[in-house]
């Protein structure tokens, strides 16, 4: 196909590109004037052609999904600083809304939308979660998963709208892997690397080798249930069990303590105040109650109707350390 990629100078996006090439397909990407890709060790490269402009912008929109068959829209504002639920809105949800109607002006059929696992329920070790739990707090009140979830709504509305279509929503955990480029989830992993004394929320999260999202992802263009999520989760790991594992995997050793949730619960007053006062920081108490989740969650269908790969963790650090380092 002839695939219109929209984020694809991210983390995730880059693995898309490099998966969507290396299956045949030709690509569209569309990137802001000052940004830029890392594909010198990408296969195919003749296949992509890069436009320039916003993905806010309409005609910029139209112009690179011109002869497109297909969309995967991997974009998304997760900058946890930001001071108003506002900010998120145009890229998070209100884009979703202008690319059914690029579609039907265009007579594209096939999306893939990129959301987040956080606009599902989170599960427990005797629970997790499936595609069919709703949303709780502290992720419902979270300005970032209330704006993804708004822009789910929008496709899922779109999609029974127009039955003949292919639209599939996946939702993603963790990502974990090369080519993060600003570093998005990196940050993560270079916050423990090779300290000796590494501080830890007690939450957890399910991670996921980012190259395995990406292979679900691409074969979401031709697979899955029209109007349905998938949860392209992995490994459920507290964080501590996280840094453990890589220290384990990268050969350093560390100590590990956790941080009481009173001293989290301070913290993010704190941050309230800063960001009443108009300093934008990721510190909130809204932000801070997520880091206190564990989260649990069954990527069954995702396995089964995308056929998402389940590589491990451990592999999954190695390669973000390798591309790193290498860079």
């Amino acid at each position: 196909m002839v695939v219109l990629l929209l984020g694809g100078n991210g983390l995730l996006g880059h693995n898309v590109l490099k998966q969507l090439l290396q299956q045949g397909h030709e690509v569209h990407a569309l990137l802001r004037g000052s940004s830029s890709l890392h594909v010198s060790d990408f296969p195919q490269l003749h296949s992509l052609s890069i436009f320039r402009g916003s993905l806010l912008n309409d005609a910029d929109l139209r112009q690179a999904a011109q002869g497109c068959d297909a969309i995967i829209n991997c974009a998304g504002v997760t900058d946890m600083s930001l001071l108003h639920y506002e900010d998120y809105l145009p890229v998070n949800r209100d884009l979703c809304g202008r690319l059914l109607q690029l579609m039907e002006q265009l007579h594209i059929t096939r999306l893939v939308h990129t959301s987040t696992a956080n606009t599902v329920g989170f599960g427990t070790p005797t629970h997790r979660a499936t595609e069919q739990d709703p949303v709780q707090p502290p992720f419902a009140n979270s300005f970032y998963g209330r704006s993804k979830r708004e822009g789910e709504q929008l496709l899922q509305e779109g999609a029974v709208h127009h039955p003949d279509w292919h639209i599939v929503i996946v939702n993603p955990g963790f990502m974990v892997g090369a080519y993060d480029t600003k570093p998005s989830s990196g940050t993560l992993l270079l916050a423990g690397y090779r300290k000796p004394l590494m501080l830890t929320p007690k939450g957890g999260k399910s991670f996921i080798h980012v190259a395995d999202a990406a292979v679900a992802i691409v074969n979401a263009l031709s697979m899955g249930t029209h109007g349905s999520r998938y949860l392209l989760t992995g490994e459920n790991l507290t964080l501590r069990q996280f840094y453990r594992l890589q220290a384990h995997t990268c050969g350093y050793r560390q100590v590990l303590l956790t941080v009481p949730n009173g001293l989290l619960s301070l913290a993010g007053y704190v941050g309230d105040i800063l960001r009443c006062c108009g300093v934008a920081t990721q510190v909130s108490t809204r932000n801070i109650r997520q880091l206190m989740v564990k989260e649990y969650y069954d990527a069954t269908a995702a396995h089964t109707d995308l056929h998402l790969p389940a590589t491990s963790i451990s592999h999954a650090i190695s390669d973000f350390f390798s591309w790193y380092h290498q860079r």
